[in-house]
């Protein structure tokens, strides 16, 4: 959710824009029966830095902010934001597991920035070939990015190891794409073999967090900006989020492929289905 994000960008923030910050977050509630001069004043700020505040968030002003402010609060499940307990039965499992994940993926949805996914299609729409570069659980979301965009008809593989990718991408050329997916943007091995690319001449497609030093890398850079100071099992949740961004964009290069191309995806779907009649024919 909002307070979230709000707390992993304070570190980011002027240290006037983060007494705005830690007012807020001392009582998100209070925040929305305020106006601005009275948030300006029990932050002991001026008005101007409340809303440099914002903006510095990404947002248009004050109102903007707190309008996006009541909606995730009003969206959020009570309860999500609990770290799972030792002693927890399956229902409150279920209750903050899903909860958490629902509150990830409105807080993506709220804040995921269209112009980003725009150009990061268009990068991918005119690549010659598509590589997918991740490590850990990173890794696995590369692995599923390469099962769908295989199916775009342009040449794709996903790699995990850090001496594959690294290697692999020397070999790129003008017109490759590279997805460098990663949760906190400054695995050592990751930013070499994106730095390789670079000098390969590939453009480079970050999802990650921004102000990190992969997000400096990028051509295009679609942040995905989560907060990791919850618990442990915060990452779970942070991988959906990267798995809903890679169906975003794989549904998008399909569409951008036109008509002609979703027949042929259409006709590889019947083609999948036969065989799989026949393999259960098998076993009858």
């Amino acid at each position: 959710m909002l307070i979230d994000s709000l707390r992993a960008n304070l570190g980011s923030l002027s240290k006037s824009e983060k007494k705005v910050a830690v007012t807020i977050l001392a009582n998100p509630q209070l925040t929305l029966s305020e106006n601005i001069a009275t948030l300006a004043r029990n932050s002991q700020v001026s008005e101007p830095t409340v809303i440099r505040f914002c903006r510095a968030l990404g947002y248009e002003g004050w109102q903007d902010f707190k309008m996006k402010l009541a909606q995730s609060l009003a969206l959020a499940m009570t309860g999500a934001d609990q770290s799972p307990d030792q002693d927890d039965l399956a229902e409150e499992l279920i209750g903050k597991i899903c909860g958490r994940s629902i509150n990830t993926l409105l807080e993506l949805r709220n804040h995921l920035k269209p112009e980003a996914i725009q150009k990061a299609l268009e990068v991918l729409t005119l690549a010659k070939k598509i590589e997918f570069y991740g490590q850990g659980t990173s890794g696995i979301v590369a692995i599923d990015a390469q099962h769908k965009f295989f199916r775009s008809g342009v040449p794709t593989v996903a790699y995990s190891d850090p001496h594959i990718h690294s290697i692999a991408a020397t070999l790129l050329q003008p017109g490759d794409a590279v997805v460098a997916i990663s949760q906190r943007g400054g695995n050592a091995a990751l930013l070499r073999s994106v730095q390789l690319a670079r000098k390969s001449g590939a453009d480079i497609i970050v999802l990650g967090p921004s102000g990190t030093p992969l997000a400096e890398l990028a051509t295009v850079l679609v942040p995905i900006d989560l907060s990791f100071n919850i618990d442990p099992y915060t990452p779970i949740s942070a991988r959906l989020a990267h798995l809903v961004v890679i169906d975003i964009l794989a549904v998008g290069l399909a569409l951008k492929r036109g008509p002609e191309f979703r027949k042929k995806m259409q006709k590889a779907q019947k083609a999948l289905q036969k065989f799989d009649m026949q393999f259960d024919s098998f076993f009858r």
